[in-house]
């Protein structure tokens, strides 16, 4: 590294560091969907049930919300570098695991591992490029490709499912993670040097299962709330049992010296408006992306691969909106602005999609991409904040926050969006189909399930004849569309409320961090924290 006014510069060394710590961040992004084709071959080979292959989705997400505070908080403490490897371990263990699992069980039990290991790598990866790169223009920078690459990994996911599925047997989704984790566990010592808490102190283990009570009963409501299409009894139960234990959890990070995430980390004005800036952001692409999958697939359709295919074009834009976004910042462009323009241009992106129609391919795509690059810019900018404006020594704990405040946001933005737009779309079915034709004759059982939900009525459509069945598929599309349009408006206006916030929330906020007295530091107390967590590194392997 070498010198500047901001800080130490990085140098080859660094950047190369960088780009090998991008495998665990795509991979972990990319298992979100990787399943997505798997699954009938899954059914024909483990046969298993509808809760089994709900846990098979699932297990992986639940694993990794509910223990990222934790690993972020223990990768500050122990070390980073160590957790890290400690997690690409497990990860492709897990992956191989899964691979070969014999009965639905055993590929739940592998999923599960592949979530912590996840959660090890997801604030452990965010950290040490905060440690990398201290000259800020070069850190906003790496968090903006960071910010791009975890977006387009989820969509990659789905396509490089299908493709191994085209072409191998649907263990090979798993294996490809293989390769990258042994590449990770071999250049990490090399390249990445240890960071840790030179000063951490005891271990607060009573939070640990507070922390996962917590954020599991609220995440579960959430996506039991979308997957039911509405709120239900054992959802809002669960979400009031999880944020009941919340207050619990928060109370004792305040009471506490050796707390698992610090106070002093919300002494910057910016830190707390990052992570609920970052969960909006998550709200809305998420929420999205809820409706344009379906759409593809159900109202267009489209073949699954050859919709996953399609949903990469937004992915184009993704790539230069972080970046760019960085840029603009880093020539002098006010912060809060531009993460305002880009909450802005997200609600020009839903407003795109709301006026799609039964047969819109390219308003969508459209609407899509440029939903995607505001909604990145955001991301990018606000992750540099949260991490930028806390000491390194507790960037994991920040990195965890900012993380399961995405998992929060992601969760509420397909249950609140997902319930506005099936409203509509029982609505409008009931109205179209009522009882008369094509209906008419229908079981009853058959006549609920296509008002639940319009995979159901494309999947009855093709069973029927002739006109009918073409009556009842025009009707569902078009209600299904009707729907996705309102829930589209409501994303909408959320943005335009987040950018207001963000306007209000981000005013003369400034970069730095603060110091033991809750004071925002100048730059001569950044250069001694960054001494003190020198003197924490463990020397990295000479080469």
């Amino acid at each position: 590294m070498t010198p500047t006014s901001t800080g130490l510069r990085a140098g080859r060394r660094e950047w190369t560091a960088f780009v090998v710590l991008m495998l665990p961040l795509l991979l972990v992004s990319m298992d979100v969907s990787v399943l997505y084709f798997a699954v009938p071959a899954i059914s024909r080979e483990l046969h298993p049930s509808s809760t089994q292959q709900l846990w098979i989705f699932d297990i992986y997400a639940f694993a990794l919300a509910g223990l990222l505070i934790t690993m972020g908080a223990l990768g500050d403490r122990f070390g980073r570098r160590k957790l890290l490897l400690f997690g690409a371990a497990a990860f492709g263990a897990a992956s191989i695991a899964a691979a070969y699992a014999q009965s639905a069980d055993m590929l739940i039990a592998a999923r599960a591992v592949l979530g912590i290991g996840g959660a090890t790598l997801m604030p452990s990866t965010m950290a040490l490029v905060r440690n990398l790169f201290l000259d800020e223009k070069q850190r906003a920078k790496a968090i903006a490709i960071w910010s791009s690459a975890m977006a387009g990994g989820i969509a990659l996911g789905s396509v490089m499912s299908g493709v191994m599925i085209e072409h191998f047997w649907w263990g090979s989704v798993f294996l490809i993670n293989v390769p990258a984790m042994v590449l990770l566990l071999a250049l990490v010592p090399l390249l990445v040097p240890e960071f840790k808490n030179p000063a951490p102190g005891p271990f607060d283990l009573p939070s640990v299962p507070l922390s996962m009570a917590a954020v599991l009963p609220v995440i579960y409501g959430l996506k039991k709330t979308a997957a039911d299409n509405g709120l239900g009894l054992i959802p809002v139960l669960s979400i009031v049992a999880g944020l009941a234990i919340g207050a619990v959890f928060v109370r004792r990070q305040l009471t506490r010296r050796d707390a698992m995430i610090s106070p002093q980390l919300f002494h910057h004005r910016g830190f707390g408006p990052s992570i609920a800036l970052n969960a909006l952001a998550t709200f809305a692409m998420m929420g999205s992306a809820y409706f344009t999958t379906q759409y593809l697939q159900s109202v267009l359709g489209k073949g699954a691969l050859e919709a996953a295919l399609w949903s990469l074009a937004p992915s184009v834009c993704v790539g230069i909106a972080g970046p760019a976004a960085a840029a603009a910042v880093q020539r002098g462009a006010d912060r809060a602005s531009v993460i305002g323009a880009g909450f802005v241009t997200g609600a020009i992106g839903y407003g795109i999609l709301a006026l799609a129609g039964p047969d819109s391919l390219w308003t969508v795509l459209i609407g899509a991409a440029v939903l995607a690059s505001g909604i990145v810019a955001v991301m990018s900018l606000v992750t540099d904040m949260a991490i930028g404006t806390v000491p390194p020594q507790r960037a994991g704990s920040a990195a965890a926050l900012l993380e399961t405040g995405q998992e929060f946001g992601g969760a509420m933005g397909m249950a609140v969006l997902g319930s506005v737009g099936t409203a509509v779309y029982r609505s409008d079915v009931k109205d179209s189909l009522g009882g008369g034709p094509p209906t008419a004759g229908l079981p009853t059982d058959a006549l609920d399930q296509v008002r639940e939900t319009l995979g159901a009525a494309v999947a009855l459509a093709g069973r029927l004849k002739g006109q009918a069945g073409d009556q009842m598929l025009d009707a569902a599309r078009e209600a299904f569309t009707h729907g996705m349009r309102i829930a589209c408006g409501a994303g909408a206006l959320v943005l335009v409320a987040a950018a207001v916030l963000a306007l209000v929330t981000l005013r003369r906020v400034g970069s730095a961090w603060p110091t033991a007295g809750g004071t925002p530091s100048t730059g001569g107390d950044a250069a001694a924290a960054d001494g003190e967590e020198t003197a924490g590194r463990e020397v990295a392997p000479s080469h």
